[in-house]
């Protein structure tokens, strides 16, 4: 009961902190961002690529539902919290936007040690969010078809080339959820009216 009044208290926050700040984002999950970064990213990683995400995926909404299935405010689907929850039998609840958001970046952590053949930091990023969005399967092809047309698989510019190649994958959902993180982050990042490079 305590934990459903402080779930209910935390989203009544969020949207009270969202409309008073009205040209920033709401920072009632920033902690839990935070939190669980530094625990399977490590300290000093940079949590606002995960709320650029996050905003990506829900608008930081905890009831957030997609057509398919996916839940929260990290739209991860039921079957792969599941599988997370099994070696984390902590992560109690989906809907509880701190197991939501523990899930969604443990996820990210396995997709990014997937990927330790990428030198770049941010192209490792480009395919992590991909991987995220898409399925890691997919992405895998289009790196093989890259890689027959002799392009370097591990450079994010390349895939565009082969990705209509790729069996049922919507690409282009995929490439502008990979530029909106992008663009989100650098407004999470950089002062308004000073530009620079989101991410090394």
């Amino acid at each position: 009961m305590k934990r459903g009044l402080l779930l209910l208290l935390t989203v009544f926050l969020c949207v009270v902190s969202a409309t008073a700040q009205r040209t920033r984002f709401p920072s009632c999950y920033d902690d839990t961002f935070k939190k669980y970064s530094k625990r399977f990213f490590g300290p000093g990683y940079d949590w606002r690529i995960f709320k650029a995400q996050a905003l990506a995926e829900s608008n930081l909404s905890p009831q957030a539902r997609s057509w398919v299935g996916a839940k929260g405010i990290m739209q991860l689907m039921p079957t792969t919290f599941s599988e997370i929850q099994t070696k984390n039998p902590e992560f109690l609840n989906i809907d509880d936007p701190e197991w939501n958001i523990a899930a969604g970046i443990l996820y990210n952590r396995t997709l990014w040690r997937l990927l330790d053949d990428h030198d770049a930091e941010k192209e490792r990023h480009n395919f992590m969010f991909a991987s995220y969005n898409a399925g890691r399967g997919r992405i895998l092809k289009a790196k093989e078809l890259a890689e027959v047309e002799k392009l370097d698989p591990r450079i994010w510019q390349n895939i565009e080339p082969v990705a209509p190649r790729v069996p049922r994958w919507r690409y282009s959902e995929t490439f502008g959820y990979v530029r909106k993180i992008d663009s989100l982050y650098l407004l999470l990042t950089v002062p308004s009216g000073i530009k620079q490079t989101p991410r090394k």
